[in-house]
């Protein structure tokens, strides 16, 4: 009975038909996109601090005790503007008395003079001498000496007489009153002479950051090529923004660049010039300043999610014609609006693999789902503004046409 079922089963067995191949998967669905096409330019970001063009420390010419503050603490004064008065009673007083000087020496030359005129008429008579003559010449010589140096020592009076009233050099904004009514005021010229108030300018405002030599030495490179302008040449644009702002919506321009590289940082000093007739700037303030590195140029944008890299090598996946997935080593730029530049190795129109990068291999078919290209920060706009023009952004869905592509 046991080899009777045993031969039944291998009867059966024999009688079954082969098993069916394995069924074919379907093909990975991933998103792609067109790289954006758009006028850009190149940034570079640093950090600076705001300064005043004008910056007094406040002190007098002459001493004296202080008679007068003309001034509110913390306003704003004009360039000539009376701040302080000092007692100018000790001044009157030597004034008058180097024209008093003056007055004297003018009686004397007066008199000397007319001795002069007489010697000389007599000297032909015999009733005066040679000597007598060339006394009288000189003395009158002396008195006219007298006479300019008295007339100098009136300048330097009236001008002392003046210096009792401490004007402001410059136009700004006046901080407070280090002294007091009453107060001994030192001149300048002793010790220092005593601090009365420090003024500051406010429109136009300076800001100064460091480049870092890399920096540099691209825009230099960028200068030769004739692809970016001078920056020495004035009128090189620069944008800065305050801790609590967005952006940087304080436009202005570079109007300094220092002659070396300081070795101990590898930076030059740069300065930029900002119109501040609001007065949104202060001296001292923090800022973040950013400077186009060359000009404008028509460029590809992709996500950074769509980026891989391949042995230190930045790539990109894109889906061709037959739906497989083909690899682009690519070069890599800046980023803009949260869109990577593709400087190299990507062309208009092909199709980046934006989704699903894990899920794809090399030469596999795919099923591409055309979604628009991913971003941090959604495009505000249509338009662009750089230096001042608007251009036409391009961001799409579909590959650019002939007209489109630059």
């Amino acid at each position: 009975m046991r080899i009777f079922v045993l031969g039944l089963c291998v009867v059966l067995a024999g009688c079954a038909g082969a098993p069916s191949g394995a069924p074919v998967p379907p093909p990975t669905p991933v998103s792609v996109s067109y790289p954006v096409e758009r006028y850009v330019t190149d940034y570079a970001d640093f950090t600076a601090r705001t300064a005043a063009v004008d910056s007094v420390e406040v002190r007098a010419h002459v001493w004296g005790y202080l008679d007068k503050v003309n001034f509110t603490e913390g306003a704003l004064v004009k360039k000539g503007d009376v701040l302080f008065e000092l007692d100018p009673r000790p001044y009157e007083a030597l004034l008058n008395q180097a024209k008093a000087k003056v007055r004297q020496d003018e009686a004397q030359l007066s008199y000397d003079e007319a001795e002069y005129q007489r010697n000389r008429q007599l000297i032909g008579s015999g009733a005066t001498s040679r000597t007598e003559l060339d006394k009288t010449s000189a003395a009158r010589g002396v008195d006219r000496a007298n006479i300019a140096a008295d007339k100098a020592l009136v300048r330097q009076r009236q001008l002392d007489l003046e210096y009792t009233k401490v004007i402001a050099p410059v136009s700004g904004r006046v901080s407070r009153y280090v002294v007091t009514v009453g107060n001994l005021i030192q001149s300048g010229d002793q010790n220092g002479g005593t601090l009365l108030t420090t003024l500051v300018s406010v429109d136009p405002m300076y800001a100064y950051f460091d480049v870092d030599e890399y920096t540099a030495l691209r825009v230099r490179q960028l200068v030769r090529e004739g692809k970016s302008d001078s920056p020495r040449d004035g009128g090189f644009p620069v944008s800065l923004g305050l801790a609590n702002e967005e952006g940087h919506p304080h436009q202005g321009t570079i109007n300094f660049v220092d002659n070396q590289v300081n070795p101990k940082t590898g930076t030059i000093r740069v300065r930029g010039v900002f119109p501040n007739q609001q007065e949104h700037l202060l001296p001292g303030f923090f800022a973040r300043v950013r400077v186009p590195v060359g000009r404008r140029h028509r460029a590809l944008l992709v996500s950074d999610r769509a980026l891989d890299t391949d042995q230190g090598q930045k790539v990109l996946y894109v889906v061709n014609d037959k739906n497989e997935v083909v690899s682009r080593p690519v070069r890599v730029g800046a980023l803009h609006d949260g869109l990577r530049e593709i400087t190299d190795g990507l062309k208009p129109g092909e199709r980046v693999i934006v989704n699903g990068l894990q899920q794809v291999r090399l030469g596999v078919t795919v099923e591409p789902r055309l979604v628009d290209m991913p971003q941090r920060s959604e495009v505000r706009s249509q338009k662009s503004e750089i230096r001042g023009q608007k251009s036409e952004v391009s961001v799409t869905s579909r590959p650019a046409s002939q007209s489109q592509r630059p």
